[in-house]
């Protein structure tokens, strides 16, 4: 039996299957799940995981013991199910762990109309009541509905975004093995796009490469293949598909702060004046284009929960993190992937330039990317960087440690999760953001482990 304050995390629930997340705990979490929230009816759905159907069905169970009524969606990506809360208006949970390796499984929460169930809005008191409730004998009440909901969400993304009328794209879209294999297809289906899929075969165990675009090494075989098939660009997608990364015609990785950009942009011409988020370690260069197409940028800190607050708080329009998700004030203040997706396929079909040189308006700055340091002091280690840059920047603590110089800045957090530092810095040259990124790096490297 697993520890249910291990699994339950700031935002979601994952742990390792048996060992930290089972069957009977996900029944206790449905029963859990209604009587916090007082769901009358429930949405569900899941990932391709050997482990996500009887997780579900245990997690339904629990949920209709309450009676509840349940419609189960049965596989989707997470922004299927972000889709099926939205339009049906029902409280909705994911079963999936994302990125995570194959013995991992989790759950994603949300009220109805995709309003984010996290730590302090609902998940504690749900974890604490399914502790007393692991075990109790669950009689299903509810009733149960199977509903397809996959041509209604590819339906919907396309009527956000029209690529009924861009030029002829052929795009290699790498799904990892995830969900984006699943719906991909459907979003596709009659477009002008020649698809060249890669690992669209729904498989848990992952056996290609893991589903987390983030890491370079997983994007390798999407490069390879763009060039080889002299594809417009390449897509990879995570596990669950709610995050999607794009790489250009020469194989080159385009920042999710450039698709920021763009996308934000597209919004603005749509909705003049709008607000759009961005996170504290998203490019300079995304507040600056916001500001010149006439948008309010308003900077927040970095995780989901605080981007769809904010978005909520602000009526924005759109948001962008450095993670590669991408919020939507039309997709229910939710994150998609394939939305955003479909706004750079949108963008590089309505004109003839290459992908390369119309993302390269939107790429202004040197970025280090994300840099980790495992420390044995969190705190000291940024006392001492804030010290050491005493009167050379702005200083702020909205998300960690954050100073700005004249050309430069950098943010250096801490981890939630691990004894972890995370450093983005950024600048206009490339030899000055290298040499401020080697600069903290040596002194944080002071309180190693």
């Amino acid at each position: 039996m697993g520890d249910l304050a291990k699994i339950f995390k700031a935002y979601d629930v994952r742990g390792v299957v048996p060992g930290e997340f089972d069957e009977p705990i996900a029944e206790a979490v449905g029963a859990a799940f209604v009587e916090v929230t007082g769901a009358v009816s429930v949405v569900v759905a899941h990932d391709m995981r050997e482990s996500s159907v009887p997780l579900a069905e245990a997690f339904m169970r629990g949920a209709r013991s309450r009676g509840a009524d349940v419609v189960f969606a049965g596989l989707g990506s997470t922004d299927l199910l972000y889709y099926a809360s939205g339009s049906l208006g029902l409280p909705g949970v994911m079963f999936t762990a994302s990125h995570n390796p194959a013995e991992y499984n989790g759950m994603k929460m949300c009220r109805g109309g995709a309003v984010p169930i996290g730590g302090d809005t609902g998940l504690a008191e749900i974890r604490d009541r399914a502790a007393e409730l692991v075990g109790a004998p669950a009689t299903p009440t509810g009733s149960l509905i199977e509903k397809d909901l996959l041509s209604g969400y590819a339906h919907h993304l396309r009527a956000l975004v029209d690529l009924s009328s861009i030029r002829p794209l052929k795009v290699v879209v790498d799904a990892g093995n995830g969900m984006g294999g699943h719906t991909v297809p459907a979003v596709f289906e009659g477009l002008p796009l020649e698809l060249v899929p890669l690992y669209f075969e729904l498989d848990g165990s992952f056996p290609n490469h893991e589903a987390n675009p983030l890491e370079p090494q997983n994007l390798v075989d999407l490069q390879r293949a763009v060039l080889d098939t002299g594809a417009d660009l390449g897509l990879a997608f995570d596990g669950d598909a709610d995050r999607c990364w794009v790489v250009d015609e020469r194989g080159a990785s385009v920042s999710p702060s450039a698709v920021t950009a763009l996308v934000a942009t597209r919004e603005l011409a749509k909705d003049p004046g709008g607000t759009i988020i961005h996170n504290v370690i998203t490019s300079l260069g995304v507040p600056e284009i916001v500001r010149e197409h006439g948008g309010t940028p308003v900077r927040t800190r970095v995780g989901h929960s605080f981007i769809k607050a904010e978005m909520a708080r602000t009526g924005a329009i759109f948001g962008g993190e450095h993670s590669a998700h991408y919020y939507f004030r039309d997709f229910w203040f939710a994150d998609s992937g394939m939305l955003a997706a479909m706004h750079v396929l949108a963008a590089l079909g309505e004109q003839d330039r290459p992908l390369s040189q119309l993302v390269a308006a939107y790429s202004r700055y040197h970025a280090s990317g994300e840099l980790n340091s495992a420390v044995s002091d969190q705190g000291e280690a940024l006392s001492l960087v804030r010290a050491a840059f005493e009167g050379r920047g702005e200083v702020d603590e909205l998300d960690g440690l954050t100073i700005t110089g004249p050309d430069w800045w950098f943010n250096l957090r801490a981890s939630n999760t691990e004894p972890l530092l995370r450093l983005n810095a950024e600048a206009a040259d490339e030899s000055k953001m290298k040499a401020i990124k080697d600069e903290v790096l040596a002194i944080v490297g002071r309180v190693s482990l």
